[in-house]
């Protein structure tokens, strides 16, 4: 990895730190949980803007595969692995870090990093990044309105169903393109591994999405039916 890449992970790193900082001093009474999901979801509006802006054919946006770097592409798998990094070492400073989070960062941050180091097939690491953040504001935003004391509305459903659909068309529809493409093109075996795996947990959220849309349309359902009525 070059150095003029490494100093402008070290810039980034330093730019997340300094958002967080910034929102934690907003909301000084609020919880960790809150301040990450606020930079959680401005990184995934970062990261998928860039990831958009760095496609140069939207007829062919994945195209050419197994290709050389592009500035615009290593710039932003930068910014996330820039994002991971903080985010690893706030999650360990905050003793939020369970065993499947910090696992989910070191693989992200060693996939990202080995496609930096190659500096090839960033056309098929931006898609993925594209696939799995585009989903994730909404995502955010669930937990931000419980935060803020917001629960069982509307609007907390609307959220549920608005992540479930961008996931699954996202994860389901797309993913599985984005393995094949990966899979047969000429990419190095970390890189094929990684979107594999990727795609595997991808089936498995899909799951407990699926449950979870069921139960919340079912609740709503039910509460609509039993609402009390007023007696005199």
């Amino acid at each position: 990895m070059e150095t003029e890449m490494v100093k402008f992970l070290f810039c980034w790193v330093l730019l997340w730190t300094a958002a967080f900082l910034a929102v934690r001093a907003v909301f000084p009474q609020r919880s960790y949980n809150l301040w990450n999901r606020i930079i959680s979801t401005l990184h995934a509006v970062v990261a998928v803007a860039l990831a958009s802006l760095s496609i140069k054919d939207w007829t062919c946006p994945f195209c050419p595969l197994a290709s050389s770097s592009s500035p615009a592409q290593m710039k932003t798998l930068g910014v996330t692995l820039a994002y991971l990094i903080y985010d690893l070492i706030f999650t360990v400073l905050y003793k939020h870090c369970t065993l499947d989070n910090a696992l989910h960062h070191i693989v992200s941050i060693i996939g990202l990093g080995a496609g930096l180091a190659y500096q090839k097939c960033l056309w098929e690491l931006v898609a993925s990044l594209w696939i799995t953040e585009i989903s994730s504001p909404f995502l955010h935003a669930r937990d931000i309105l419980k935060e803020f004391g917001i629960r069982d509305t509307d609007l907390n459903l609307l959220m549920d169903v608005l992540f479930a659909v961008t996931f699954s068309v996202a994860r389901m529809v797309g993913g599985p393109y984005i393995v094949y493409v990966t899979l047969t093109a000429d990419n190095p075996f970390l890189i094929k591994a990684m979107a594999l795996g990727l795609q595997f947990v991808s089936v498995f959220w899909f799951y407990k999405i699926l449950k979870m849309v069921y139960y919340k349309l079912g609740r709503s359902r039910r509460r609509n039916t039993f609402t009390p009525h007023k007696t005199n």
